[in-house]
């Protein structure tokens, strides 16, 4: 058994950083790899993107789209996840599967402005869920199994904090 003082990294793992500047011997001498001159070889110059005035090509690409800042975010749930859940025990079939249940049975990490019901996958047990969205098709697969699927208003932040 090894002692604190006595553990180290294995042989190779670790590097010497290349100290530049300590003359023209060491072969990072003189200018220190920089090349000669000009803005680039001084210290304390971020240019990234910078094409020396003339407009950055990701300023000149056109921008296509809207992203609303308050649209709703959705924790996505597929039903094969869910089936998963289910066969594992970590889902009470029995009561009514919620948001909650869902964050306990770690399907979700944080419910956002709702938990969105997808149709990936199948279902084979009967289950009843309360969401606030889901596909067509993710009901009746939910259906097909026996089960029932009850679509919640979601909450809209503007709400959530009056």
């Amino acid at each position: 058994m090894s002692r604190l003082n006595e553990i180290t990294d294995n042989p190779g793992a670790t590097k010497n950083r290349m100290r530049v500047g300590r003359g023209v011997g060491s072969g990072k001498g003189k200018t220190c790899g920089r090349g000669v001159k000009g803005q680039k070889s001084r210290g304390g110059v971020s240019i990234n993107g910078f094409e020396g005035g003339q407009m950055p090509i990701h300023m000149r690409a056109p921008k296509r789209g809207f992203n609303s800042l308050n649209r709703a975010r959705y924790a996505e749930v597929n039903l094969y996840r869910l089936q998963k859940a289910i066969d594992a025990g970590k889902i009470d079939t029995k009561k009514d599967v919620d948001e909650a249940a869902l964050v306990a049975a770690g399907l979700v990490r944080r419910v956002r402005d709702g938990v969105r019901l997808l149709a990936q996958g199948d279902l084979k047990t009967k289950v009843k869920l309360v969401v606030t969205g889901a596909t067509a098709a993710a009901i009746s697969a939910v259906e097909k199994a026996g089960g029932s699927v009850t679509v919640t208003k979601p909450v809209v932040a503007a709400e959530a904090t009056a």
